[in-house]
């Protein structure tokens, strides 16, 4: 008797036929109704094993005191009992009928290493498992530099770089054209070769929480050189604006990166928003200049959409983009103020570095551990209120015109004003002309007082606005005071 599961039509090629003949002495008329037979049997297929996605896998960080969510497929209505160690508790779940099952629980105080156990048809252990804090780290080509780009401040790092509460997920290239359900990655500890090949500002983000809170932390990485914000956002929220629309085809296509709305977001974050995170970093703009009129109404849409795709009100935080020579003059200093608008949003901060600048030339500026560390003192002081370093760069407020001088305020000051040097470089004062003129000051504790000789009825006052501009205007904590303007009058691009 023939078993249809060891000969099917596919393996009865001739030389099986040939091989029954030769052992059998059936007739000819006997063979040919067994392979008709065969032929005709209906497929039985394999029973469809768990199966998990790559961001549930060996070595990953779940979130710690939080309700997390496992999820995967199997055959329909197959039962799968899911096991953790850390209290011995079993989850049973139904799979669905289109082969989909998740459960959900509540996790304990950070610790570990624990194991998770799958069981179903088959049966899944993944081990070295942590609870601790998870983060997306977002961006284009500054937040994926790393050591392979051959930064200074990664290769210090990488002799003595293993550290088994610091793991990488880091996601690859991708895009689509509809949200996928899964990503090609896998969860690693960091040691010297993980660390060479991951983002250097995610990086010494994780580290600083690591060794302030003693967690483990998750660092999830997903980055694209030369990317707009556009490719990063749901393409339906761009779909359904039309200010958005008309600004996203106005950025010249790159033959180096995606810009189609939508199809990174679809292939590289979709699939794991089912995946319980602490909060997102982000370090992206520079390619959106060309649009910089539009990029703070883009910018808060889009982390509303990934809050809306994780359920949850994520803290988002962004570093703001580094002094450079754009070829269209005023380009990053409007960008640099749509996100400092941006900043104004519920539950986002924003660092300033133009401070760590020493090449304006060089849109990547080499100093990541700095702009990480500043991102980690946010993160520390707003998100998880831990006293310690000053975390928020004193920023514009407003002003008032006091006779022939402006007396300006400043957010996150308290502690005052300084000068790094003898005067404050680009400051500049004008009056209802429009003509600025290089300014004077002085300063009284947190306020500013702005004056020229040749502007006797001041109106407005800019500093460090324009697209090269480096200031060294500091509060006292020695944060930099982001760049501003207090008029809203329109600003020469060409």
């Amino acid at each position: 008797m023939f078993r249809h599961n060891h000969l099917s039509a596919a393996c009865l090629n001739k030389q099986t036929v040939m091989a029954i003949r030769h052992r059998c002495s059936w007739s000819h008329a006997v063979i040919v109704a067994i392979c008709i037979s065969i032929w005709l049997l209906p497929a039985v297929p394999a029973a469809a094993n768990i199966r998990l996605p790559a961001i549930i896998g060996n070595n990953m960080v779940l979130q710690q005191q939080q309700r997390v969510k496992l999820w995967g497929w199997a055959d329909p209505l197959e039962k799968v009992v899911v096991t953790t160690s850390w209290d011995q508790q079993s989850y049973p779940v139904v799979t669905t009928g289109d082969a989909r099952w998740e459960v959900n629980f509540q996790t304990p105080v950070a610790g570990g290493p624990y194991s998770i156990t799958f069981s179903g048809k088959n049966k899944i252990t993944l081990t070295n498992i942590m609870l601790g804090e998870v983060w997306i780290c977002g961006g284009q080509s500054n937040m994926e530099m790393c050591g392979q780009w051959g930064l200074a401040d990664i290769k210090a790092e990488l002799p003595a770089a293993t550290n088994k509460d610091i793991r990488f997920f880091h996601i690859p290239k991708t895009t689509a054209t509809d949200p996928q359900d899964d990503v090609k990655a896998s969860w690693t500890n960091c040691d010297s070769n993980t660390l060479n090949t991951f983002s250097a500002v995610a990086y010494f983000f994780g580290k600083k929480l690591q060794t302030t809170l003693h967690v483990a932390i998750g660092l999830v990485e997903a980055s694209w050189g030369g990317t707009s914000a556009e490719v990063w956002t749901p393409g339906s929220i761009i779909q359904q604006d039309t200010i958005l629309e008309r600004a996203a085809t106005a950025i010249a296509p790159s033959g180096m990166c995606p810009h189609t709305p939508g199809i990174a977001w679809n292939a590289m974050l979709a699939p794991i928003t089912n995946y319980a995170i602490a909060g997102a970093i982000w370090y992206q703009g520079e390619n959106n200049t060309s649009t910089a009129g539009t990029y703070a109404r883009l910018f808060t849409k889009m982390i509303d959409a990934w809050r809306y795709a994780w359920k949850d009100a994520l803290p988002f935080y962004f570093v703001q983009i580094a002094p450079f020579n754009y070829r269209e003059k005023n380009a990053g200093a409007l960008l640099r103020e749509a996100q400092w608008q941006s900043s104004r949003h519920l539950r986002t901060g924003m660092v300033v570095i133009m401070d760590l600048v020493n090449n304006v030339y060089d849109v990547h500026p080499a100093n990541k551990h700095d702009v990480g560390a500043r991102l980690a003192y946010l993160a520390l002081g707003d998100n998880y209120h831990l006293p310690g370093a000053p975390y928020e760069n004193p920023s514009y407020q407003s002003a008032v015109v006091r006779r022939h001088k402006m007396l300006l305020f400043f957010d996150h000051a308290a502690t005052g004003l300084t000068i790094h040097g003898k005067t404050i470089k680009e400051l500049f004062i004008a009056g209802s002309d429009q003509v600025f003129y290089p300014a004077e000051s002085s300063i009284k504790n947190n306020t500013l007082l702005v004056w020229s000789r040749e502007v006797k009825s001041p109106v407005a006052v800019r500093y460090a606005f324009s697209n090269t501009a480096i200031g060294n205007l500091f509060s006292n904590n020695g944060l930099p005071v982001g760049p501003f303007r207090t008029d809203d009058w329109p600003v020469a691009t060409k």
